[in-house]
């Protein structure tokens, strides 16, 4: 990594790839700060894929979250609450992708001799910085870096007198309330998701593989512009559409088989979710009777749908719809969760809503976005009934993402 590596990284800037504005960026880092105030936080130390892509639009294959020992994840971004910029560490490996992948102004690499490792000078930078006062937030409640390497984090910053707290909600947060330019995401992520529910349709044929279903959306997608999702996309047929998150198998879809399909239509890594049922000939009455009065609950669901509205209200009135139609015994899940910026192994956001966790006080608010999941177990094993939208809130309206109908769409019949 000499001449050539040198004569690459001279000219990477010419190549810049970054999803959204500096003043996009700007308006988040000053969300963080603000939030960094109110907790408390001096100094912020991110490491998760969704919040460096967040704060820099740094996005990357490979985060070492599960390499072997030789490849511990160091590298991060570090925010202070008086200052309005970061500091972005990263390993020779990827600066290049740094240069051209990033809004990042101040990029520091580990020093060759010990990029493997890259606490002693992500510590000694942040030192002579004059960051390391105060406290210092991490983020423990994530799967990246690993238990060890958080350890290893928390005593460096120990060692230097700083009190360490969870720093985790922070970024998550500031996330929660998305701007225009990530609305504008979102909606192109629910075309490309349409797209590839189309295609799953098309694919999903008496003698098909799961596998080869899954591989027609997920080209599709691709070729509509869309990314590879944060969760591998499941196709269930038979009876293992009783299971809402298997892996699409090697198992061929029969005549006589429900199939369900779940996937996110994803753009500049924010997603949009939906799930549909479809059946290979004519399918058992009581289990299309069953899917078409679960999704009734959608009706219920728009009648209602506006900025503002409260989550319990709405769960309410879909909970007592549910049980005066003699279907709620065999709900399998209703309720919902935050969606926007994911990457591998999840794409379910930090906000969960259901009867279960939701306070009298919680609204969809304006600028949000969710999923809602309406799923149910049919009579006589014939599998779920899985029917998920995304729903949209912006300042003055709410909609659903998708124009895929709901309807159980019986094929070959």
């Amino acid at each position: 990594m000499k001449a050539n590596f040198e004569a690459a990284l001279a000219i990477a800037p010419q190549h810049k790839e970054v999803p959204f504005p500096d003043k996009e960026y700007e308006e988040r880092l000053n969300r963080i700060r603000h939030l960094m105030e109110a907790s408390g936080i001096e100094l912020l130390f991110l490491t998760s894929p969704e919040s460096l892509y967040y704060v820099s639009g740094f996005q990357c294959e490979w985060y070492q979250a599960q390499s072997g020992r030789s490849f511990p994840p160091t590298s991060g971004i570090a925010v202070h609450v008086n200052h309005d910029r970061t500091i972005h560490f990263e390993t020779p490996s990827e600066a290049l992708l740094v240069a051209i992948g990033t809004a990042s102004k101040d990029v520091r690499i580990f020093p060759i001799e010990s990029r493997r490792d890259g606490i002693p000078f992500i510590i000694k930078s942040l030192k002579a910085e004059g960051w390391l006062e105060g406290s210092v937030g991490l983020e423990l409640y994530n799967y990246r870096p690993n238990p060890v390497v958080s350890e290893q984090f928390r005593k460096a910053f120990e060692s230097m007198g700083m009190r360490v707290m969870d720093g985790t909600d922070i970024v998550r947060e500031a996330r929660r309330i998305k701007s225009t330019l990530e609305m504008d995401c979102l909606k192109e992520a629910a075309r490309i998701a349409d797209i590839g529910m189309a295609a799953a349709k098309d694919a999903i044929q008496p003698g098909v593989m799961e596998l080869e279903v899954f591989a027609a959306f997920t080209s599709a997608m691709a070729k509509a512009g869309g990314e590879f999702p944060a969760i591998l996309p499941p196709v269930m047929s038979g009876f293992r559409s009783n299971c809402l998150h298997p892996l699409a198998s090697r198992k061929r879809i029969k005549m006589g088989e429900r199939v369900n399909v779940d996937l996110c239509g994803v753009f500049n890594r924010y997603h949009c979710n939906i799930a549909r049922g479809f059946w290979l000939g004519e399918p058992p009455t009581e289990a299309a009777t069953l899917h078409q009065k679960s999704i009734k609950a959608f009706e219920i669901i728009q009648s209602q749908l506006k900025p503002g509205l409260k989550v319990k209200k709405l769960l309410e009135s879909v909970r007592d719809y549910y049980v005066e139609a003699g279907i709620f015994d065999d709900c399998y899940w209703s309720g919902g969760y935050e969606l926007g910026i994911a990457f591998p192994p999840d794409w379910v956001g930090a906000n969960i809503y259901d009867l279960s966790l939701t306070k009298e006080t919680d609204i969809f608010e304006p600028m949000s976005v969710v999923n809602h999941e309406c799923n149910f177990f049919a009579p006589n094993g014939t599998g779920l009934s899985a029917t998920i939208e995304t729903l949209l809130f912006d300042e003055n309206q709410a909609i659903f993402a998708c124009n895929t109908p709901r309807d159980l769409q019986v094929l070959f019949a």
